[in-house]
């Protein structure tokens, strides 16, 4: 039997794929990161602005633009979605989830209340070649907070 939520899913990547959110270039912004995928040449430059809100650093604005296939740019759709108002940490938290649930291969139940709508991408994580895809924009937020930490 067919998994109902894996046509649903792969209707919400689709549909970031097309509406993009969050794509386009920031500024001012506090830092930027730019990451290429070798294995399929995947590219996102992805651009973050933070606040300080009561004393806890938050993700004000996220900004990128990218090309590539339909999983990497919808997964920046949906982090753009996502990030902005976080603050940091819970931010980290979300992007250490998103790894665990691609890497598991599918063992990892994705949690909902945490991952929002990226565990549409829980079936990737099928596919290891298709993970650096899901994670690229990830990655870059996370060398981008990981820059700002160190300054």
């Amino acid at each position: 039997m067919a998994d109902p939520l894996a046509g649903l899913y792969q209707e919400l990547i689709l549909e970031h794929a097309k509406l993009r959110s969050g794509e386009g270039e920031i500024d001012p912004f506090d830092a930027e990161r730019h990451l290429k995928n070798p294995t399929c040449g995947d590219e996102v430059t992805l651009r973050v602005r933070l606040s300080e809100t009561h004393g806890e650093a938050r993700v004000d604005a996220l900004g990128w633009i990218g090309q590539g296939c339909s999983i990497s740019q919808a997964s920046a759709s949906v982090l753009a979605e996502q990030a902005p108002g976080l603050a940091v940490a819970a931010v980290r938290e979300r992007i250490e989830a998103m790894r665990e649930l691609l890497r598991s291969r599918g063992a990892v139940e994705p949690d909902e209340a945490l991952l929002g709508d990226a565990v549409a991408f829980a079936g990737v994580a099928k596919f290891p070649m298709r993970v650096k895809c899901a994670m690229l924009a990830w990655v870059a937020l996370e060398e981008a907070l990981d820059e700002l930490d160190r300054h």
